[in-house]
């Protein structure tokens, strides 16, 4: 039994309204220096009687308060901002980074992802930002909201994408929803690296192109350089026997495993 929906009100509708995320930190001028650093401007700020501040970008408002003893890897909170594109704005933090910290930071205390397909989100794509506070900033690009029917709905089944063809590609649609929306790494390194032992060469060129990048950016988080470089070789010579066509789809990808390599210590 559900109850029923209030009756609509006349004129403008009172939500028509703006939601701002606070997120907890130790230190909220800490916050203020990374986020300035990647462009945005201090609306607010105060430490007495309690630290606050906010910030603001385009129309990206956060804001954050000073919590006493948080660690970063024991904060769980979390904000999405939904854009149109999340290209630029991956590319906009990711100068802001690497001007900050001479690299692009893929793990610790800040760190980023790059921005994929989501299957748990539509097949939207996405990328996450984690703050030096360890809050999870989630950029999503805008996608049609899938319909619910009544306040008992559940969305969860048509929140997912349609699943691409082939079982790598499938891997990797999984591997990135562990490592990327849930934090996963150990977990999406062996679903995909089994199931790209189990492809083996006969699997889509592009694909085990993807697999191979994507395993080596997992290694690096997952603080193991060796198996990232290995991961890197099978690739680089998989990629001198790519046709034209397939190396022209996959280029970006390339571009991000050599990136990753010239990153790589030692």
């Amino acid at each position: 039994m559900t109850a029923d929906r209030a009756p609509a009100p006349d004129g403008p509708d009172p939500f028509d309204a703006t939601m701002v995320p606070a997120l907890p930190c130790q230190d909220v001028d800490e916050l203020r220096d990374f986020w300035t650093s990647l462009g945005f401007e201090v609306t607010y700020r105060q430490l007495r009687p309690n630290p606050y501040v906010a910030l603001r970008r385009g129309g990206v408002d956060l804001h954050y308060f000073g919590l006493d003893g948080l660690a970063p890897q024991d904060n769980f909170s979390t904000c999405l901002v939904v854009v149109e594109d999340t290209a630029p704005v991956f590319e906009a933090f990711a100068a802001g980074l690497r001007a900050r910290y001479g690299r692009l930071p893929l793990t610790g205390f800040p760190r980023i992802t790059r921005p994929r397909r989501r299957a748990n989100a539509g097949g939207a794509t996405g990328f996450s930002l984690v703050d030096p506070a360890g809050n999870w900033v989630r950029v999503m690009r805008r996608s049609p909201a899938a319909p619910v029917s009544g306040t008992d709905g559940d969305s969860s089944a048509s929140a997912y994408g349609a699943r691409p063809e082939g079982r790598l590609a499938r891997a990797l649609d999984d591997a990135v929803v562990q490592a990327d929306s849930h934090g996963e790494t150990a977990q999406a390194r062996k679903i995909l690296g089994g199931a790209l032992r189990r492809a083996g060469d006969d699997a889509d060129a592009a694909d085990r192109v993807r697999a191979l990048a994507y395993l080596a950016e997992l290694a690096v988080r997952g603080g193991d350089p060796d198996a990232a470089r290995a991961h890197l070789d099978e690739l680089d010579a998989l990629a001198g026997a790519l046709d034209v066509g397939v190396r022209d789809a996959v280029g970006p990808v390339l571009a991000e495993a050599a990136d990753l390599r010239a990153a790589l210590p030692g």
